[in-house]
């Protein structure tokens, strides 16, 4: 080891820090440098601990040497791929993010913590932000006693707020008992109390301690770990020199805070590395990340790269529009117009604006001059509305749109709630959770079968979206109902669905619609058997019957459809994992009933969103055009040729469409100790729109400023992007 260490630090002596705007060469340049470090650092033994990208290491191979950290999972697998095929898979590395380092590090290492903070010698489980806000709003509720209380704030609300206060101060290396000091010299004045700030850190403690007693772990509590014990340990520094030589890192802009630690010690133990930073990047900057602190980890490298080069409409017009947008302060020069590459659509309401922008698209692709791939629709709030209109109108044309990481609440689809309600009929004590249109509903989904029209499909087209999301209903909504309204029989402990003959004109049904609710009446009341005998082993397999059963036997599912089944079955696996570890720990006279019923009424409330682990879509439903708002496109870093700045003129535009975790702004390395002024405020949102602008500008080469005078709720919009509307060359005199 000692060889390959005086190896690496003669022919790669240099850290480097490579800094560079949006598509200027960043990452190539780090595939490049580590296609040399690989045929400088040799492989470790495989007797070393470490994982290689893909997570898993055989018998015999040897273990990662160099670290590669992307800002999250997306860009995570993107920049392994482009590693994999510039070496030709010949190298095995460790590619993870920053927060899957370092809970990955604290469950590898945990029997380190275990002793050297007394805990209970149990495997840890990681508990997702649902199921740490529930069981923080359980334990609270039992203890604060009326503390968490603010007016216009709800209680759901203070308790993701404190919870996000742990998560800050781990990220940012601040240590949690210094929380109530930051919170009231950044908010004096400002609302709040000393109490209050102290009630939340005596909350924060017992959580704490609760958590770790039942091997339970969170964001925060892992960030803690990891920054404040595991770190600073020797025996952890010694492993932490000998598995990675060197560590390569994209995007250090969005990083948090104690990622710099790390850094630190990995070049302060003779580790090379290289970093790339954006400064019209941060992203997450609100959320977490620390991008000035991150900024100068420069000072640790000794060759600095800069790339000059500007992408798509940055170097045109970038300076001027953030002049118009941030500096113009409202005024700007009269005749002052924008190049033709930016255009105007303007409308006076929204509905209007949705149709004329599809329409837009719609003709753009019909005559070629772009294919769906290439264009994004972004707005700083992709609603509800937007979404299901331009998707309407699009596929009326043949058409996709698909939607970047949508994170709608499980139980938008129609799916998701007809096994709600199936896991409500089987299991006993749950028949307040079921209703008349909740069992219409599951005849309705649970009833369909597959529809494709083959001789009408067209065998040359590559993409046929009628063919994929229609489905021909054995029972549809008008039948659906009729057998609620006669055979469905409400019960407060087992609700039933009757037999088909309960209906007196049940034979004006159909043969098909019978026949299929006899189906589903035989299968529920099999699984209700076997629950009673105690042959079906738990609700997840319920669940897993019911899906291979009904939604997957003879049918296509849309990729949203299956994305949402998937979420379902690991939120299960996930919640009924900590059940069980809660009912070692302290076991309660519930059983499965009442777990079912919390479990349902957690989905019903929109509490869990549907984001599985990324997979990236191939096939035809590749070639569709993207919905994201600005937070996720930034995130994802993807570039399209045709941009569509939806809402153009709307006010969201300042803060980019993301919200700001409660307090943030205080846990920034270079905010902590001041108070934060109303001036600092206007200073970040002028900032981060310019941020915006700059990063957007450099993904499109021809952008379209989609503007309605009125919004959805009818206000008139005036947002800090008028100026760039007026200055551009509106559609109708481009044509």
């Amino acid at each position: 080891m000692v060889t390959n260490l005086h190896k690496l630090r003669t022919v790669t002596e240099d850290s480097i820090w490579i800094v560079g705007s949006a598509r200027s060469g960043k990452t190539t340049r780090l595939v490049e440098q580590f296609c040399i470090w690989s045929k400088t650092v040799k492989p470790l033994p495989a007797t070393v601990s470490g994982r290689s990208s893909s997570g898993r290491r055989r018998a015999g191979q040897t273990a990662p040497a160099i670290l590669v950290l992307a800002a999250n999972g997306d860009n995570r697998l993107e920049l392994a791929d482009r590693i994999a095929v510039a070496t030709e898979g010949k190298y095995t590395f460790h590619s993870t993010t920053p927060f899957g380092f370092f809970e990955q590090e604290v469950l590898l290492f945990w029997p380190l913590l275990v002793q050297s903070l007394n805990l209970r010698a149990q495997f840890p489980l990681r508990l997702q932000p649902e199921t740490e806000l529930e069981l923080a709003a359980r334990l609270w509720r039992r203890e604060d006693e009326g503390i968490l209380q603010k007016t216009g704030v709800s209680p759901n609300r203070m308790v993701r707020r404190t919870l996000d206060l742990l998560q800050l101060a781990a990220v940012s290396g601040t240590p949690r008992e210094e929380i109530p000091s930051i919170l009231e010299q950044g908010f004096a004045g400002d609302g709040g109390s000393t109490n209050l700030w102290t009630s939340m850190r005596e909350l924060l403690e017992r959580w704490r301690e609760w958590c770790l007693t039942r091997g339970f772990l969170t964001y925060g509590i892992v960030c803690e770990l990891y920054w404040r014990d595991l770190l600073p340990d020797a025996t952890y520094q010694q492993h932490l020199a000998s598995r990675y030589q060197a560590v390569i890192a994209d995007d250090v802009d969005d990083y948090p805070a104690i990622s710099r630690h790390l850094f630190d010690r990995m070049l302060d133990q003779g580790a090379a590395g290289a970093f790339s930073y954006n400064p019209e990047g941060g992203v997450r900057l609100g959320l977490g990340a620390d991008t000035e602190y991150l900024a100068r980890l420069e000072d640790r490298c000794q060759s600095v790269v800069n790339l000059d080069e500007k992408a798509g409409l940055a170097p045109e017009i970038g300076d001027l529009a953030v002049s118009l947008a941030v500096n113009s302060e409202g005024f700007y020069p009269l005749g002052l117009s924008l190049p033709g590459s930016v255009r105007s659509l303007q409308t006076t309401s929204r509905a209007q604006l949705l149709r004329e922008t599809a329409e837009i698209i719609v003709d753009a692709v019909k005559s070629q001059a772009v294919e769906p791939q290439e264009i994004a629709v972004i707005a700083p709030g992709m609603d509800a509305i937007a979404r299901y209109s331009l998707t309407e109108i699009l596929a009326r044309d043949g058409i996709a749109a698909v939607s970047l990481n949508d994170q709608r609440p499980l139980s938008t689809t129609p799916e998701i709630r007809a096994l709600l309600t199936l896991l409500a009929l089987v299991y006993p004590g749950l028949g307040r959770l079921v209703d008349r249109d909740g069992a219409a509903e599951m005849l309705v989904v649970l009833g369909s079968q597959k529809h494709r029209s083959l001789e009408t499909e067209d065998s040359n087209s590559t993409f046929n979206l009628t063919s994929q999301i229609h489905h021909q209903k054995s029972i549809d909504q008008v039948r659906a109902g009729l057998i609620a309204d006669h055979c469905f029989c409400p019960h407060s402990d087992q609700p039933k669905l009757l037999e088909i003959t309960a209906f007196p004109r049940w034979d004006r049904l159909g043969h098909r619609a019978a026949g299929a609710y006899k189906h589903i009446v035989e299968w529920i009341e099999q699984q209700r058997s076997q629950q009673q005998e105690r042959l079906l082993p738990s609700p997840i397999a319920l669940l897993d019957r019911a899906i291979q059963k009904f939604l997957m036997n003879d049918r296509y599912l849309p990729y949203d459809r299956l994305a949402a089944l998937r979420e379902l079955m690991e939120t299960a696996t996930h919640y009924w994992e900590i059940n069980g570890r809660m009912q070692r720990v302290e076991p309660t006279n519930g059983g499965d009933s009442e777990t079912i019923a919390r479990f349902i009424q957690l989905l019903r409330q929109g509490t869990v969103t549907a984001n599985p682990f990324p997979v990236r879509p191939e096939g035809p439903a590749a070639r569709a055009v993207t919905l994201a708002n600005i937070f996720q496109y930034r995130s994802s870093r993807r570039a399209h040729k045709w941009h569509f700045w939806l809402d153009a003129g709307s006010p969201l535009w300042l803060s980019g469409g993301a919200a700001t975790l409660f307090g943030a702004p205080l846990f920034l390395r270079s905010q902590q100790g001041r108070p934060w002024e109303t001036e600092e405020e206007t200073a970040a949102d002028q900032q981060r729109l310019r941020r915006i602008l700059l990063d957007l500008l450099s993904r499109c080469s021809l952008l379209y400023l989609c503007h309605s005078e009125l919004s959805v709720s009818g206000q008139e919009q005036t947002g800090p992007l008028l100026p760039l509307i007026n200055s551009s060359v509106s559609c109708q005199q481009s044509a």
